[in-house]
């Protein structure tokens, strides 16, 4: 659907390390966007959803570890930050970030709430715009695209 240019920050520095790990695995490379919530968020980063089979546990895959919270007061959830998703506090109070899942905030005064709750570690320098239509997508009853919206590749740009 477009574009899309993030800059990671150096202050996470675990998160900033492990999703450019996973770029130059190719790790991101077909993977859905999973959830989609106009107003709210667009979440990607589940290996799972690579085959078309697994759909019913889409949002559960990942690479088999988690990463320790890093939250950085002044990084908040305004629009275009990239987060790393998680589970629930109930099965993770330590708020360990997803070792692949990650979001980004479509809208800051939806994802407010989820400052000091989520690790921010990047945000959206260009292709704001293509965040605002893969939010804009038709999604069934669990938030999921009802077309696929597919990552063709992501790559590394460094400065």
């Amino acid at each position: 659907m477009g574009d899309i240019v993030i800059a990671l920050y150096n202050e996470t520095p675990q998160h900033k390390e492990n999703f450019i790990t996973l770029v130059n695995e190719k790790f991101y490379d077909g993977v859905l966007f999973h959830r989609v919530i106009q107003n709210f968020m667009i979440q990607t980063g589940d290996p799972l959803s690579k085959d078309p089979s697994m759909a019913d546990r889409y949002g559960t895959g990942g690479p088999g570890y988690t990463i320790p919270a890093e939250f950085v007061p002044e990084y908040r959830h305004i629009k275009g930050a990239l987060a790393a998703a998680r589970r629930g506090d109930a099965a993770n109070p330590m708020k360990e970030s997803s070792g692949s899942q990650f979001y980004i905030v479509q809208d800051a005064d939806a994802c407010a709430q989820l400052d000091g709750e989520y690790t921010v570690f990047g945000e959206t320098i260009d292709g704001i715009k293509t965040v605002d239509k893969i939010a804009s997508v038709e999604t069934d009853m669990r938030d999921r695209p009802v077309e696929d919206v597919r990552i063709v590749s992501v790559r590394l740009v460094t400065e």
